[in-house]
């Protein structure tokens, strides 16, 4: 009953704070909401002398919420399904090189490069950090978050080839960053002397090759099942349990399951959206994970901004974490520029492109999630106020400026 009453209280708070926005502030929603409920935690921590009973329940409640448990075993499956059955196969096929370049070689550049300016940043304010857990840092800070961001640009009338560039890249390196930080968690786990760089490949191959040809298989499977019957009841059950069931085999096999929803997603959305099911059934399936993608995500956003009533920050710590903003945002634009360097003779890129995605690659709730999976053995109170204050001045100041930035790019 407890759960319930937590699910319920955030339910209730993501449509209030939805409605608000929507009706006074304006702002791009998962923004809007976000911002509402940092307002709405800095007034209680502000009030926290006057009304201890309310700010200490309200904390406790955002306390008993294992943030990522939720994200990465419930939320992060349902979300990268609903984002990747409305991707246009054809699209992310005509732009695939470029997708897999920045999903792969952009991160792993962004990881190291974040990871060694951060390990010399920590001697400048004299922490002694380990430069292993500065990569897992770079590896949890290096997947960006279209939500907030892919409205605004449509706004800015970005062109079509630009908008699945963006969407394609966050589908995938949402994967491979998780695969990225998994692989180094096992390093510190079995030893660095323990393991060799084939045992390290093997394991990234295991995992990310796992996904893949899991997401392939449920996505084949899901296209019969939906093709043998015409009942949109049965059909939308059968994509919840691609999800939920595909999710829960990833896990035992020890294989991404983040990459395997987004390949499910992709089969769902095109081969069996095509061949599959009734204009009824396509109709109640786009409506119903159009759905559940809004509200999870209003979910998220919302705890994003509460989180910061159970965040310790030290004056060392903020500094720290402004410090390291331009170092994510100078490893991102490596991460685009080499990539787009090497596609550059085979491939047509937009007008700016490079400074749009560096500008534009917002950092989400999977950042903030990798970060409180780590212990405190591992920096972990340390790793999440810089993820916070980074995802922060993400959301907030780049989410809010892409738009006019893009037009001015543009143009």
């Amino acid at each position: 009953m407890a759960l319930y009453n937590v699910f319920a209280i955030i339910t209730v708070l993501a449509a209030l704070f939805g409605y608000i926005n929507y009706r006074f502030i304006k702002l791009p929603n998962t923004i809007g909401i976000m911002l509402i409920s940092l307002l709405a935690s800095l007034c209680m921590i502000g009030m926290a002398s006057l009304r201890p009973a309310l700010f200490e329940e309200t904390a406790r409640m955002i306390r008993s919420i294992d943030f990522y448990t939720v994200l990465m075993k419930i939320m992060l499956s349902f979300m990268l399904f609903a984002g990747a059955i409305h991707v246009n196969a054809q699209a992310l096929r005509s732009q695939g090189r470029t997708i897999l370049a920045f999903s792969t070689i952009g991160v792993l550049l962004s990881t190291v490069i974040v990871a060694g300016l951060l390990y010399g940043l920590s001697r400048l304010f004299r922490l002694d950090i380990d430069f292993i857990y500065c990569l897992l840092f770079g590896a949890l800070i290096s997947p960006t978050d279209p939500i907030a961001v892919l409205s605004i640009l449509k706004k800015a009338h970005i062109p079509a080839s630009l908008e699945i560039k963006i969407t394609g890249e966050s589908l995938f390196n949402d994967g491979v960053a998780v695969v990225v930080f998994l692989s180094i968690m096992q390093v510190i786990s079995a030893g660095t002397e323990n393991l060799s760089i084939w045992n390290i490949v093997l394991l990234f191959v295991k995992e990310a090759g796992g996904g893949l040809l899991l997401g392939a298989l449920l996505g084949y499977c899901g296209f019969l099942l939906l093709r043998s019957i015409d009942y949109y009841q049965i059909e939308v059950m059968i994509t919840l349990a691609i999800v939920m069931g595909g999710s829960l085999l990833a896990e035992n096999l020890h294989v991404s399951g983040p990459l395997a929803m987004v390949i499910a997603g992709i089969i769902t959305g095109n081969k069996s959206r095509t061949y599959g099911m009734s204009d009824v059934t396509r109709d109640y399936i786009d409506k119903f994970w159009e759905m559940v993608d809004e509200l999870l995500n209003a979910i998220l956003f919302l705890l994003i901004g509460f989180e910061v009533l159970i965040m310790s920050f030290s004056n060392t710590l903020v500094w720290l974490g402004i410090a390291t903003i331009p170092v994510v945002l100078l490893a991102r634009y490596v991460s685009v520029l080499i990539p787009i360097g090497i596609l550059r003779y085979s491939t047509n890129f937009e007008k700016n492109v490079i400074t749009i995605l560096t500008w534009g690659g917002l950092r989400g709730g999977l950042s903030v999630a990798l970060a409180l999976s780590l212990p405190r053995t591992m920096h972990g109170d340390l790793l999440v106020g810089i993820t916070y204050i980074v995802v922060l001045f993400s959301i907030i100041v780049q989410g809010l400026t892409i738009g006019k930035v893009a037009k001015r790019l543009i143009a």
